[in-house]
């Protein structure tokens, strides 16, 4: 038999994801791999990811694969890039990890416009650590450690991670894009790639922000997880180009 669908470029065929139902991580690194396959980097990537969700996708993937202290992605990044020019080298990162625990090395290397690629996902709340609190988690939406939901009071208001990196000088592309459709999976994918090209010219610190739900810890099922996120996270966090040198 023919066959006509196969697994993306870096994804090991011994693996079944372990991702939640409705995650769109899966999603994400499927993209990823398509757009390093393309733009013909294969041997010369490595990824550092994050704590939390982002890191257990190293159990998934074949590239080179490092793993940081919680939040220090984009500084571990930094070492890489800076001791192997030559190298592709992008960070995988969720909100809390990237804004909150990560967010001094995150504006930093932003700010010294370091020649990185950021992958940000942007779920609203800390995943695999037990749904706290994050930055990005929306006014009355409900955490482990906001149990009657955020109060802009007590917990301040959600961070928009594009917007804030728009304030600085050395950044040269920031976009907000979503998978919860097919026409903005082909966007993202879009944005993934610029990225990316944008390394590979030298141009400097990019970061594309991927909106995405996270159904365990928002107490819902994927459908109405994706529910939520089209009705509520897409208002809060409008998807476009905010930054394109």
């Amino acid at each position: 038999m023919e066959k006509v669908y196969k697994r993306t470029f870096g994804i090991r065929d011994d693996m079944v994801s372990g991702f939640c139902p409705g995650c769109m991580h899966g999603t994400i690194f499927k993209l990823i791999g398509e757009v390093i396959e393309e733009l013909g980097i294969r041997e010369r990537v490595a990824n550092v990811q994050g704590v939390g969700c982002c890191g257990l996708a190293m159990e998934y993937v074949t590239y080179d694969v490092t793993t940081s202290p919680h939040g220090r992605a984009c500084a571990v990044a930094t070492g890489v890039k800076r001791a192997n020019p030559e190298t592709i080298v992008f960070t995988y990162q969720g909100d809390g990890d990237l804004a909150s625990i990560g967010l001094a090395e995150s504006m930093s290397a932003a700010n010294r416009g370091e020649n990185i690629t950021v992958i940000f996902v942007n779920n609203g709340i800390y995943g695999m650590t037990g749904g706290q609190l994050a930055p990005t988690t929306l006014l009355g939406m409900k955490a482990t450690t906001a149990p009657r939901g955020r109060d802009a009071k007590e917990h301040g208001y959600p961070m928009h991670m594009c917007e804030i990196l728009n304030t600085l000088t050395a950044p040269v592309y920031l976009e907000r894009t979503s998978c919860n459709n097919p026409k903005n999976v082909r966007r993202t994918k879009a944005a993934i790639k610029k990225a990316f090209q944008n390394q590979i010219d030298g141009k400097g610190f990019s970061l594309v922000e991927v909106v995405t739900s996270c159904p365990t810890n928002w107490g819902m099922d994927p459908l109405g997880a994706l529910d939520f996120l089209e009705g509520k996270m897409l208002k809060e966090y409008p998807l476009g180009v905010i930054r394109d040198k």
